[in-house]
């Protein structure tokens, strides 16, 4: 009989982490569980040490409850089995490898060799994607609002006004892999691992998880009329075909600077005040 650490987020799913996780159990049923919340665990490696190695774990929750789990275990060294059920309110991850929010997923593989991400002198390891621009900016509306009402947040509402009114444009300086591209009037620059964050958007739709490469594109060049107009045609990846207003580069190494300071999202947790960030494998 396998004994399950039921690993939850309060915070995640609009705060009702803790109540999405119980459903779990219909997925365990005749084994012995325990819940625990995951915000408690002080030193969560110390956590994973003590765990027998029988036992299994589930995190119970969404993106941001994964970029928080691969950055504080030592993921690489983990010797239990480890589930994903997605609770979350996006769940990018799960979409972008094919898998079922109704289901248990084993997700070992995907938390090894993972690319890092430094900005303002701090490294983070990332799951799904970076965002820089209008994403950056739709994650730091949102948590604003997050922060005064518990109603869920509407993203592409928030887009949609970013784009038509209060996100202001940068220029960018683009290096991969030692080659440097510059670019006026950029509305957004993600570098992605897996193929789609922000809830369904695929910026980088042929970037393959697991190669050892990341991709980068940039939606620049057009007013703010003519980029609304394109821009819901990333939630299907159709984006690529304006080759006058998107660019894609893929590599091992990746620096994107903007002129001015921009909120910047990792797997859709916010950093603010951010001119440059760089992506790499260890």
């Amino acid at each position: 009989m396998a004994n399950y650490k039921i690993l939850y987020n309060p915070k995640s799913n609009n705060k009702q982490g803790k109540t999405a996780a119980q459903a779990v159990t219909k997925l365990i049923k005749g084994e012995e569980y325990e819940y625990i919340d995951w915000l408690s665990i002080t030193d969560r490696n110390q956590f994973f040490n003590a765990l027998d190695e029988n036992d299994k774990i589930i995190l119970c929750g969404g993106d941001g409850t994964l970029n928080h789990f691969i950055n504080d275990v030592d993921t690489d060294a983990l010797k239990n089995d480890v589930y994903l059920y997605a609770v979350g309110t996006g769940n990018d991850f799960v979409t972008s490898i094919g898998g079922d929010t109704e289901t248990l997923i084993h997700i070992n593989e995907y938390l090894v060799n993972l690319p890092t991400v430094t900005v303002k002198q701090k490294d983070y390891k990332f799951i799904n994607g970076v965002g820089f621009g209008i994403d950056g900016y739709c994650c730091e509306v949102g948590d604003a609002q997050k922060e005064k009402s518990d109603k869920p947040v509407n993203y592409t509402s928030i887009a949609i006004k970013g784009l038509l009114f209060h996100f202001q444009p940068v220029n960018a300086v683009v290096t991969v892999d030692g080659k440097v591209e510059r670019f006026k009037k950029v509305w957004i620059a993600p570098t992605m691992y897996g193929t789609c964050y922000g809830g369904g958007m695929f910026p980088t739709p042929d970037q393959k998880r697991g190669e050892g490469k990341v991709s980068t594109m940039l939606f620049f060049g057009k007013g703010r009329l003519k980029t609304l107009s394109v821009f819901p045609s990333i939630f299907k990846g159709e984006h690529v075909q304006h080759t006058d207003m998107v660019r894609i580069f893929t590599g091992k190494s990746v620096t994107v600077k903007f002129d001015r300071p921009t909120a910047l999202q990792i797997d859709g947790e916010t950093i603010k005040n951010v001119t440059e960030y760089s992506v790499k494998f260890n």
